[in-house]
């Protein structure tokens, strides 16, 4: 039966080697057989640019690519860590980049995907930092920098948004269920997936008297979690189920 699979906030990092390592075995063995793969978001830990040339960006982006040929397609949504993706990095990987939010016809249901952070309304000073950095002013600013400018930078502001997150409620890291709610009613949709928030759950509730639902994908730091959206309805999953062993390797 074909499927469609959901993941997010995989964070890949040369430093946590054995995620990119289980991403790559995913690509070579549980993707190949998917319908379509959609990765909402914070593939990678930072990019700093379509012009990066680091071992692990090749070889990430050569397991997509290689995934890519066989014909099943990918669809990427940009971040919060990894906004500036853009298209040179399609053509390197294959992949097939996707507004924030879009929506998709998921087995003759309208589901509407997003990374989730424009969701976290209540974390204002997460808001305003957001703005800044999507404006096309300071995005050209940043990528006039040369690589090794952008590595520091990019790393300062990973330290930055780590400190920051240890001092803020758990409730204003979450969603806001207003936003939840308006975002739903305004593409008139009664299913929501979504990633960032790195809490993984499915969630029933009703929505002006309808029964809707709101999937949540967990991220990939100590383990793995992936959604399985067959015609039959979806599952999430964790840890990711992949076949062991390197002749999986793309």
């Amino acid at each position: 039966m074909s499927c469609t699979l959901f993941i997010s906030d995989l964070h890949l990092d040369p430093q946590r080697p054995a995620t990119t390592e289980l991403f790559i075995r995913f690509l070579g063995d549980r993707a190949r057989r998917a319908g379509a793969l959609y990765i909402l978001g914070d593939l990678f830990e930072a990019w700093i640019g379509d012009d990066d040339d680091s071992a692990h960006t090749v070889t990430v982006c050569d397991a997509l690519k290689s995934c890519t040929d066989t014909g099943v397609p990918v669809f990427i949504m940009h971040g919060n860590r990894d906004f500036l993706l853009g298209g040179r990095f399609t053509q390197r990987s294959g992949a097939r980049l996707l507004d924030d939010p879009s929506s998709i016809d998921l087995y003759g249901e309208q589901v509407l995907l997003t990374h989730g952070d424009l969701l976290c309304t209540d974390d204002t000073q997460y808001q305003d930092y957001r703005r800044e950095v999507r404006t096309r002013g300071w995005q050209q600013a940043f990528l006039a920098r040369s690589l090794d400018e952008r590595r520091r930078l990019a790393a300062d502001m990973r330290d930055a948004s780590y400190s920051a997150q240890q001092h803020k409620p758990e409730n204003i890291t979450d969603v806001s269920s207003a936003a939840v709610n308006a975002i739903m009613q305004q593409h008139g949709v009664r299913q929501l997936i979504h990633g960032h928030t790195h809490r993984p759950g499915i969630h029933d509730f009703s929505l002006n008297g309808v029964a809707v639902k709101r999937m949540v994908l967990g991220d990939w730091y100590s383990g793995s979690s992936l959604l399985e959206c067959t015609p039959r309805g979806c599952r999430l999953e964790s840890p990711v189920t992949v076949q062991p062993g390197p002749s999986n390797r793309p």
